[in-house]
């Protein structure tokens, strides 16, 4: 890397804390995040998986360490909080992954599988900006949070109707925490991912899906995960995004630009 995109987009000396970071996005996020020299804390509730992932961020050159823990239990995040900070010093960048999705048609939806899915992708984000945004602020510490929203949010999808609520909402709940703490240098922003096959989506992605899909995306493919790393370094970075809060920035293949 150039000393100038060192500069710009260089995370040395920073810690991030990745929820989901043992799934497909957010794993490629949190090596991304690495691979810009910050250390990263792995969370999730699959030690197996946690391991393997923190392995690899190691064996190409990065630091990492995993934590088991449940992105919905407040306990959970308090503990991974301390755990950061008492392994590396500090938290400095907060990505909000953990998320699931059911195609259930909106008749059909149960209250439990509503309150799941809220959970998971809304309540999560709520209490972990509440944990590490209090941090920051108790620190004095120009934080960065990076929510990982969804083009559903934005435009509602077809047959993911409590999945497309929960990311609405959280571009909202996005927006609001940026104007709320940018005067004490805090930034918080999304990335509105379009199509990336994960295990959240592979049920659902059927040979008539995936062809409504491709034909309303002018390029023409999924995207692939490592593709998300350079939208979240900008949003991470204390330089290159040093301006930028409150957005949700699509990474989309043009998928919201496409009308007819």
């Amino acid at each position: 890397m150039s000393e100038t995109l060192r500069d710009l987009f260089g995370l040395d000396g920073q810690v991030a804390v990745v929820t989901g970071g043992t799934g497909v996005l957010c794993g490629q996020i949190a090596m991304g995040l690495a691979a810009a020299g910050a250390a990263v804390v792995v969370v999730g509730r699959d030690a197996e998986r946690g391991a393997e992932r923190v392995a690899a961020i190691e064996a190409a050159g990065g630091r990492a360490v995993f934590v088991a823990a449940s992105a919905t239990e407040r306990a959970d995040l308090e503990a991974v909080l301390a755990t950061a900070v008492a392994t590396y010093g500090q938290v400095d960048i907060l990505v909000n992954g953990a998320g699931m999705n059911r195609a259930t048609p909106f008749l059909d939806i149960t209250d439990e599988e509503w309150d799941q899915i809220l959970a998971v992708n809304l309540k999560s984000v709520k209490i972990a900006c509440q944990v590490f945004g209090q941090y920051f602020l108790d620190h004095a510490i120009a934080g960065s949070i990076v929510n990982l929203g969804s083009m559903s949010g934005l435009t509602p999808l077809s047959r993911v109707f409590t999945y497309s609520v929960s990311k609405a909402a959280m571009h909202n709940l996005t927006q609001n925490l940026a104007r709320e703490w940018a005067p004490r240098g805090i930034r918080v922003n999304a990335l509105a991912p379009g199509f990336f096959p994960a295990e959240q989506n592979r049920k659902i992605l059927t040979e008539d899906r995936v062809r409504s899909i491709l034909g309303h995306t002018p390029m023409g493919r999924f995207g692939e995960a490592d593709e998300l790393v350079g939208a979240t370094l900008l949003l991470a970075s204390r330089r290159a995004g040093s301006f930028i809060t409150g957005i949700v920035l699509p990474v989309d293949g043009g998928f919201a630009a496409m009308t007819i």
